[in-house]
């Protein structure tokens, strides 16, 4: 990286501190001093793209059941907050388009595909990044990297990386092995050392591992030379850092 600081990206947001995937969460990652955010989309019944990570909403909302079979206009109306606190009951689940309209122009945006919905979502999703015009500040990134292969040749201009926990011999090989061009790698912290992110750098591969919680993790991921680091809390970031 070249003495370069790693940039902050926040996972599901500051999910540390407030409830994940919501625009609370996402507004205090910036207030925190995140320069990237990481979030989690699933398409509902009729088609609208949500900011969620579970394929189900029993976790985080006082909704249940899949978000495949139910309509935006009923999981509007549900609670994401109140679980993770009092403070932040009412909180709601975002569509992807009330993210991108909190969120500055030129913060990275980390999307994260959990499942293609036999290609409904890889439509849903490219559609929207193209009437965005902000196509260029996203990354999308997936465990199914059949997906993103997809994705990548569907939309040749699109950032995509790829998601993985395993521990690979060679991490930029495989992602010239995939047979697209690869932004990024998001390997678990867990699973790389410095001779994986010099390898990575010297393919011109970007390195965000997640997720990334503790002083000591982040001393770590800092000293290897990591792109960004992926944090639950992107203000102990911002502040070991400084």
């Amino acid at each position: 990286m070249n003495g370069q600081k790693p940039i902050i990206i926040g996972h599901r947001g500051a999910a540390g501190e407030a409830p994940e995937n919501t625009l609370a969460s996402f507004a205090l990652a910036l207030e925190q001093g995140a320069q990237g955010l990481e979030l989690d989309v699933h398409i509902t019944k009729d088609g609208q793209i949500v900011v969620c990570h579970d394929h189900t909403l029993d976790r985080t909302t006082n909704g249940s059941g899949l978000i495949c079979e139910q309509a935006w206009e009923d999981i509007q109306r549900l609670d994401a907050g109140a679980w993770f606190a009092d403070a932040f009951r009412g909180e709601r689940v975002p569509l992807l388009s009330e993210v991108f309209e909190l969120v500055p122009a030129g913060i990275l945006i980390n999307v994260e595909v959990k499942h293609a919905y036999e290609g409904r979502m890889e439509q849903a999703l490219l559609a929207f990044l193209r009437e965005s015009g902000r196509i260029n500040d996203v990354v999308i990134s997936s465990f199914d990297h059949k997906c993103i292969c997809r994705i990548k040749q569907a939309e040749p201009s699109a950032k995509v990386g790829l998601l993985y926990a395993a521990n690979l011999v060679d991490h930029a090989a495989y992602a010239k092995q995939i047979g697209v061009d690869v932004f990024s790698l998001h390997p678990h912290y867990h699973s790389i050392d410095k001779g994986d992110v010099d390898g990575a750098a010297a393919a011109g591969l970007a390195v965000y591992p997640y997720t990334v919680n503790h002083a000591e993790d982040f001393q770590h991921m800092i000293a290897i030379g990591v792109s960004g680091i992926i944090t639950d809390f992107p203000g102990r970031l911002r502040d070991l850092l400084k």
